[in-house]
């Protein structure tokens, strides 16, 4: 975590913010795999969207995304990518999500096909997890972001 946070130190001296350390994660189910496939896709600008289940912040007592806010996406090892920005947020059924920000998640062939599908699967785990049924009409919290650094060990 020390590289986390000396990375954020830097980054926000440069950019003359006072805000501490923000939320650090790794995209997806929490396996290596994911978390390097995913992350990959936000390094190469490919990935500028991400959806979570609303119950589960309410669950784990953790706060929706705001707008202008800022997070450090790892790699599957826990190692910084990137920091990036919200610029929308929005809570929408899932059955009701645009093509365009299923487009925007930058995963498979990028359809709402592909889309829904690989997140129907995901929400069924991750709703499982706390014995949760998943139903076409559970609210997800829309992400849009950009990047506004991409992590250099150098």
């Amino acid at each position: 975590m020390d590289v986390v946070r000396k990375y954020w130190h830097t980054f926000s001296q440069k950019q003359g913010l006072t805000q501490a350390l923000p939320d650090a994660w790794m995209f997806g189910d929490g396996s290596e795999k994911m978390g390097n496939e995913l992350g990959q896709l936000v390094v190469q600008g490919l990935k500028t969207g991400t959806c979570s289940a609303k119950c589960i912040h309410e669950l784990e007592e953790e706060n929706i995304p705001a707008v202008g806010g800022y997070e450090i996406v790892l790699d599957g090892q826990n190692n910084p990518l990137a920091i990036i920005q919200y610029t929308k947020i929005e809570i929408v059924p899932m059955n009701e999500v645009s093509q365009e920000f299923a487009v925007s998640e930058g995963e498979g062939d990028l359809s709402y096909e592909y889309w829904y599908q690989e997140h129907e699967k995901f929400f069924r785990w991750e709703l499982g997890q706390y014995s949760l049924p998943f139903t076409p009409t559970i609210e997800l919290v829309c992400q849009s972001f950009k990047v506004v650094d991409l992590y250099s060990n150098k």
